[in-house]
C-alpha cells in the first residue's frame, strides 16, 4: 500500500502520461550527455594546451579565476536555487532577479578592475594583473543573460539546456585552441573562457522566449533572498572547502606549483565533478517536487545514491591506478610531480560526488541551513590541517588535507541525513560499500598485471588496462547482484526503460 501510495503521488506531480521518474531520469540523461559532450571537448582542450603551455601559464590563469571567483561567491544572491525550489509561478520575480543580477554585476566588475594589481601582489605573479582585469568582463555577460533560462532547469528541460551550455563549450574550444596555436600563452586561456560566456549570452536570448526589464521592484527579489541567504552561506563555505586549497598553494608553494596542483585537482575530479553537476540540477529540481512525500524522497534519493556510487566509484579507480601512465603519455614528463596529488584528490572527487546526492535533499526540504552548517564544520576541519600538510609535503599535503577533512565530514552528513528521511542504516550503505570493494579488487588486479605481467606501459597497454578494468567490474557487479541483491540491474534497467 505505501508504495502504491508513493507511486500515485509522483504521478499527480508530473505531467500527464508521463511521472517525476521517468522525467528526472529523461533529464539527466540530457544533462549527462552535455557534461560527456563538454568534458570531451575540454579533454582533448587540456591535452593540446598542456603540450604546448608550461605550468606556470595554468597557474597565472589559476590566480585569475581564483580572484574572480572570491568576488563572485561572496556576492552570491542564491536567487537561482530561490526560483527553482518555489513551487508557486515564479514569472513576477524574474526582471527583480535580472535587475539585482545586473547591478551585482557591474559592481563586481569594477571591484575585480581595482583589486587586480593587489592580487598580482598577493601571489606574487605581476604578470596576472591584466589578466585578472580582462577576465572580469565575464561578470557582465553573466549578469545580462537571459533569466528565462532558469526555466530549463526548474521545468526539467534539460534537452534545452544541453544546447544552450553547449554553445559556450564549443565557442571555448575553438577560440581557445585557435589563439594557442597562435599566441602560445596564457592569453589563450582567458580568450576562450570569454568567447564561451559570450556564446551563452547570446543563444540564451534565442532559446527562450522570455524577455527581462529591469524592474524596480526590489521587493519581490527580498523575498527571494530569503532562501537564498542559507545558499549565500553555503556558496561561502563551498568556495573555502573547494577553493581553500587552492590559496594556500599559491601564496605557500608559487605559480608553478598552483599550476600543478590545479590540473592535478581538474584531471581527478573531472568525472566525479560531472556527475555532481547532473546530480545537482535534475535531483534539486525533482526533489522539490516531492518534498511533502518523504517516502517518495526517500526512495528516490536510495536510487539516485546507489546509481551515483555505481559510476563514481570505478571511474576513480581508473584514474587512481592509472594516474601515471596518462599523465606520462599524454601530458608529458613535465608534469609528473603532479600525480602524486592526483591519486589522493581522485578519492575526494567520489566524496563530493556522494555529498552532491545529500545537499539536494535538504535543500528541497526547505532547510538549506543544514547543508551550510555542515559546510562551516568542513571548512574549520580543512584549515586546521592545510597549512601543516602543505608546508611540510607540498602538494600532495594540500590533497591530503583535503581528503581528510571530507572524509571525516562524509560520515556525520551520512548520519543527519539518515534521520532526516527515516532510512536504515545498512539501506543506506549497502549501495555504497558494494561498488567500493569491486572497485578495490579491481585496482589490485590491474597493478598485479603492471607489476608482474607488464613492465613499461604505452598507450596500446594503457588502453587495454582500461577495458580490463571496466570488464572485471562489470563482472564483479554482475556477481554481486546476483548473490548479493545489490539490484543495480534493474535500476539500470529502469533508467533505460525511462528513456
Amino acid at each position: 500500500m505505501r508504495k502504491l501510495n508513493i507511486k500515485k503521488t509522483i504521478n499527480n506531480i508530473a505531467k500527464p502520461g508521463e511521472n517525476i521518474s521517468q522525467r528526472a531520469v529523461r533529464s539527466g540523461f540530457w544533462v549527462f550527455s552535455l557534461r560527456i559532450v563538454q568534458q570531451l571537448f575540454s579533454f582533448v582542450r587540456l591535452i593540446i594546451l598542456a603540450r604546448i603551455l608550461a605550468p606556470h601559464d595554468f597557474g597565472l590563469l589559476g590566480i585569475a579565476l581564483l580572484t574572480m571567483a572570491t568576488l563572485e561567491t561572496f556576492s552570491q544572491t542564491g536567487f537561482q536555487a530561490a526560483l527553482i525550489q518555489k513551487k508557486e509561478d515564479i514569472k513576477s520575480h524574474l526582471d527583480s532577479a535580472w535587475t539585482v543580477l545586473i547591478l551585482r554585476g557591474f559592481i563586481l566588475f569594477a571591484i575585480l578592475y581595482l583589486i587586480a594589481p593587489y592580487a598580482a601582489i598577493f601571489f606574487n605573479a605581476p604578470e596576472a594583473k591584466p589578466i585578472i582585469q580582462v577576465i572580469g568582463l565575464s561578470f557582465f555577460l553573466q549578469a545580462f543573460t537571459n533569466i528565462g533560462v532558469i526555466y530549463f532547469q526548474k521545468e526539467l528541460e534539460f534537452n534545452k539546456e544541453f544546447i544552450y551550455q553547449f554553445a559556450g563549450t564549443l565557442a571555448d574550444f575553438i577560440v581557445a585552441v585557435s589563439a594557442v596555436l597562435i599566441l602560445r600563452n596564457v592569453w589563450a586561456l582567458v580568450f576562450g573562457l570569454l568567447a564561451g560566456n559570450a556564446a551563452r549570452f547570446i543563444v540564451s536570448y534565442f532559446i527562450h522566449p522570455y524577455r527581462p526589464h529591469l524592474s524596480s521592484d526590489l521587493g519581490k527579489a527580498k523575498e527571494i533572498f530569503g532562501f537564498g541567504k542559507w545558499i549565500f552561506g553555503s556558496s561561502i563555505l563551498v568556495f573555502l572547502i573547494t577553493q581553500g586549497d587552492v590559496i594556500f598553494v599559491g601564496k605557500l608553494l608559487g605559480v608553478t606549483a598552483l599550476g600543478f596542483y590545479q590540473l592535478a585537482y581538474r584531471i581527478s575530479n573531472m568525472p566525479a565533478t560531472e556527475i555532481t553537476h547532473v546530480i545537482l540540477q535534475v535531483t534539486f529540481s525533482a526533489y522539490s517536487k516531492l518534498q511533502e512525500n518523504l517516502p517518495a524522497l526517500r526512495e528516490a534519493y536510495l536510487k539516485v545514491l546507489q546509481f551515483t556510487a555505481f559510476l563514481s566509484f570505478p571511474i576513480a579507480g581508473l584514474i587512481f591506478v592509472l594516474a601515471p601512465d596518462f599523465t606520462m603519455i599524454f601530458l608529458g614528463e613535465k608534469w609528473m610531480p603532479m600525480v602524486p596529488a592526483m591519486m589522493v584528490l581522485v578519492w575526494w572527487g567520489v566524496l563530493r560526488g556522494l555529498v552532491g546526492s545529500i545537499s539536494p535533499v535538504f535543500m528541497s526540504m526547505g532547510r538549506p541551513k543544514i547543508v551550510t552548517k555542515l559546510q562551516a564544520v568542513q571548512t574549520v576541519l580543512l584549515f586546521s590541517l592545510i597549512y601543516p600538510l602543505t608546508a611540510n609535503w607540498d602538494i600532495f599535503g594540500a590533497s591530503l588535507a583535503v581528503f581528510l577533512s571530507a572524509l571525516a565530514m562524509f560520515f556525520v552528513r551520512n548520519h543527519i541525513l539518515i534521520k532526516a528521511i527515516n532510512c536504515k542504516i545498512l539501506e543506506f550503505y549497502k549501495p555504497i560499500l558494494i561498488p567500493m570493494v569491486l572497485t578495490l579488487i579491481s585496482i589490485f588486479s590491474i597493478i598485479s598485471l603492471k607489476m608482474f605481467v607488464i613492465e613499461s606501459v604505452d598507450m596500446y597497454f594503457f588502453f587495454s588496462f582500461i577495458g580490463v578494468f571496466i570488464l572485471l567490474f562489470g563482472f564483479l557487479s554482475y556477481i554481486a547482484d546476483r548473490f548479493l541483491n545489490y539490484k543495480i540491474k534493474a535500476v539500470i534497467k529502469e533508467i533505460r526503460q525511462s528513456l
